[in-house]
């Protein structure tokens, strides 16, 4: 073996190597940026007497969520999605005037999205009782999303 030889076998394991770490970079730098704008959909409760009180939906995370399934389950029993006829399921059980927030299957929520998805005005713990038990106990929603860059399907619990 002559000197031309080993020249040449080291310049191509050092090509390789460069070639392996570049790759490896510019994975790890594309997995980055996607979570980067990654969504990160937080179901919450709130009852606080003279305030707006209810059920509410963020987005806390850097970019928009495509909701793709959503879920309305009262005492285990599924009353469909988050649309307009289960809000009104679910506004003649509750019997009191609440205001409510649909979304359909497909629809986005950008970052920073802040709202109630059932609420009232003015929340009194004598007028609103049964809205706190259902609140704390009785009511469960499930949200499927999805980042629109593209990845994993992501799920907001309440309860």
């Amino acid at each position: 073996m002559n000197a031309s030889t080993v020249i040449a076998v080291c310049a191509a394991v050092i090509a390789g190597a460069s070639l392996g770490v570049s790759v490896y970079e510019a994975r790890a730098m594309r997995m980055h940026n996607r979570r980067s704008v990654q969504p990160s959909l937080v179901l919450w409760g709130k009852l606080s007497t003279g305030a707006t009180s209810g059920i509410g939906l963020t987005n806390a995370g850097l970019g928009p969520a495509k909701i793709t399934d959503s879920k309305l389950i009262l005492d285990g029993e599924y009353l469909g999605d988050l649309s307009t006829s289960t809000a009104d399921k679910l506004r003649d059980r509750l019997a009191l005037p609440v205001a409510t927030t649909t979304l359909s299957d497909r629809s986005f929520l950008e970052a920073g999205f802040r709202e109630f998805l059932l609420s009232v005005d003015s929340y009194d713990e004598a007028q609103h009782r049964k809205l706190r038990e259902w609140i704390e106990s009785r009511l469960r929603i499930v949200i499927r999303y999805e980042s629109i860059y593209g990845g994993e399907e992501l799920e907001a619990k309440y309860n």
